[in-house]
């Protein structure tokens, strides 16, 4: 349903290509090494496509930025992976559009490819700047990436459907220029997400945790008033406040966090969502958390206690098991506890194990959904495996991502 011009409409020998892609990836926050490498893996077959026609290939990626500053590093370790599973050297520059990475991208020899610097470290590329400035593409043409890398390149490709929702010069600028292709990657992402959204067999179940909870309720109403998903089971926080939405008392410790989070203004949304789809979102009938040590359970009818609740329980975990074992598209997004602590591991590892055994179509999205999944089950068992998070939320909301929109403006221009 998305028009865009992909790789295989264009002829690539000896042209210079601008390939904008997402790799932002964890990172270890004592070490600064990345530890999860999903992105750098799913961006490999665009890059390589391109060489192999003869691109001459400039790469452009962030990692962090404001929000998460402990993750603005620099790519020389992405450029370093990218060369040992590409097979061929990719070089790096610290320098993102300046005089140095120019004259590097200048010099670069049909079939090589260079990593410029993180976007991150311009102002027009960070959260902040956009939140605050707000330029439309067309505003963005005199940014200084654009003006540092447009007029030295014949060909713009996007591959980072994990920012589409960043109005970003590296994202949306360089399709009010030059002609414009859409990365393998990002038809496989809009196309697995469209199935979800637009197609699902049925019955089709949403596992929806983590904390990030504005996640879960940016997809929810959409979800459900169009039919996509005929259950919702909720985990993590996302479980959490519909207990409170159904009239549940957490008690005071657990209470105390979600208002310290301000995370208590969801409950009337939950009330919303109970009121007019009830039979269709469950949530959890027992919670965990750990006293001296150990793990203990306790039934939601024996609430309130003064507990730090860190997972769903047992029963919660084998109601889960037998509707997901029925679904016949199933989407995930968010751990169902904090998985890193081994005591409060089993409801995230048996939700993954559920999905991977199911026959049904599978997708799961968003970085501490992929890591769970990575640290539980093997990824090849998952149909599907989204590297986006904001992003997907907001397409599964149906929202018009900024990306989307330059995609499609570009291949109206290129059509005619």
């Amino acid at each position: 349903m998305i028009k865009m011009k992909s790789i295989d409409d264009f002829d690539f020998a000896s042209k210079t290509v601008l390939l904008r892609v997402d790799i932002n990836s964890p990172i270890d926050p004592d070490t600064k090494a990345i530890v999860n490498e999903n992105r750098i893996q799913k961006s490999l077959p665009t890059i390589r496509k391109l060489l192999d026609k003869g691109a001459k290939l400039a790469i452009i990626a962030h990692q962090g930025d404001t929000l998460d500053y402990q993750n603005l590093i620099a790519l020389e370790e992405h450029a370093g992976k990218l060369s040992k599973y590409l097979g061929i050297q990719v070089d790096y520059i610290d320098d993102v559009a300046g005089p140095a990475a120019q004259e590097c991208v200048k010099s670069l020899k049909p079939g090589q490819a260079v990593l410029l610097g993180n976007l991150r470290y311009l102002s027009e590329e960070i959260s902040t700047f956009e939140n605050a400035v707000k330029l439309k593409p067309e505003e963005m043409l005199n940014t200084f990436l654009v003006r540092g890398l447009a007029p030295i390149i014949d060909i713009y490709v996007n591959d980072a459907f994990a920012a589409a929702h960043r109005n970003a010069p590296s994202m949306v600028a360089f399709q009010e220029l030059k002609p414009t292709a859409a990365g393998d990657l990002l038809f496989d992402e809009v196309s697995a997400l469209s199935k979800v959204m637009l197609a699902p067999e049925h019955p089709s179940v949403f596992v929806l945790g983590g904390a990030k909870i504005s996640d879960a309720f940016g997809m929810m109403s959409q979800v459900l008033e169009s039919g996509t998903a005929d259950k919702i089971l909720t985990c993590g926080v996302t479980g959490e406040v519909f207990l409170m939405a159904a009239g549940y008392r957490l008690g005071a410790t657990k209470e105390q966090f979600l208002t310290d989070r301000s995370l208590d203004v969801f409950v009337d949304d939950a009330k919303t969502y109970l009121e007019d789809f009830g039979d269709r979102i469950e949530f959890p009938v027992d919670l965990a958390y750990a006293t001296d040590g150990q793990r203990r359970e306790i039934s939601i009818e024996d609430l309130p206690v003064d507990e730090m609740f860190m997972d769903i329980g047992s029963r919660t975990i084998s109601n889960y098991q037998s509707e997901i074992a029925v679904a016949k598209t199933l989407f995930v997004n968010g751990p169902a506890g904090v998985y890193e602590d081994v005591l409060f591991a089993a409801g995230t590892e048996s939700i993954c194990n559920a999905i991977a055994d199911s026959s049904g179509y599978s997708v799961i999205g968003g970085g501490d959904t992929v890591t769970a999944a990575t640290k539980f089950v093997d990824l090849d068992r998952i149909d599907y495996v989204c590297t986006a998070g904001g992003a997907m939320v907001r397409y599964l909301s149906g929202k018009k991502l900024p990306l989307i929109q330059a995609m499609e403006k570009a291949y109206a221009r290129d059509s005619v």
